[in-house]
């Protein structure tokens, strides 16, 4: 089987995390072989870019900086996960890709898209998943989770204003590519969003992948 290549997007408090984890159990116990990731992230250069872009001593950072250091990280993501594992045939799913960097970068700071596009053809290849989930929420909500578990870094403290531009994004972003991008409503518990999120993966695979 051809490697399948998922992310699962959306702004803070979704619960991308526990989806992609509870999402890539469930594909392991079907006995599928499953390559769980997260950006920024998953390999070590990457990971102290992460701490480097998230650090609240980095409030100074520059809306440029900040996309040139999320594209560095996802050239080493790319080169040293993603591809060596879709080459082996595994099910890849990210928490996160490039669709947040429209997103927090294009819609929520307001760089031009198509600086954001030609950086990205740079960093990818014009590699995109071929199923994105984005997992949706109303700002507050999202946001008031992540203070409950005590998560801060320095985008959970910009104004509420940022998550608003952010959310809409994702949005326009699942209307213009409804064919590869799916929203699911978050607000239900944790079992109703990854038995939603489930079904999406499942009818995928079987209709084009399996």
């Amino acid at each position: 089987m051809k490697g399948v290549f998922i992310s699962l997007e959306g702004i803070e408090g979704t619960g991308k995390s526990t989806q992609c984890r509870l999402l890539a159990g469930h594909l392991r116990q079907k006995g599928l072989a499953v390559t769980e990731t997260a950006e920024p992230g998953g390999t070590q250069i990457s990971l102290k870019i992460r701490e480097i872009l998230l650090s609240i001593d980095s409030r100074e950072m520059r809306p440029v900086t900040e996309l040139l250091l999320y594209n560095a990280a996802r050239v080493q993501h790319i080169e040293e996960v993603i591809l060596p594992a879709l080459q082996r045939g595994d099910i890849v799913i990210t928490d996160r890709f490039s669709d947040s960097t429209i997103a927090y970068q294009g819609y929520g700071r307001n760089l031009d898209l198509s600086l954001i596009a030609s950086l990205d053809k740079i960093a990818t290849s014009g590699m995109r998943p071929d199923l994105t989930i984005v997992l949706d929420i109303d700002v507050e909500t999202g946001l008031r989770r992540n203070r409950a578990i005590g998560k801060t870094d320095r985008l959970e403290l910009e104004e509420v204003s940022f998550h608003e531009k952010v959310r809409g994004g994702f949005i326009n972003l699942a209307a213009n590519e409804s064919a590869r991008i799916k929203l699911v409503d978050c607000s239900g518990s944790i079992e109703e969003v990854h038995k939603e999120t489930l079904g999406i993966v499942t009818d995928f695979l079987k209709t084009d992948r399996l």
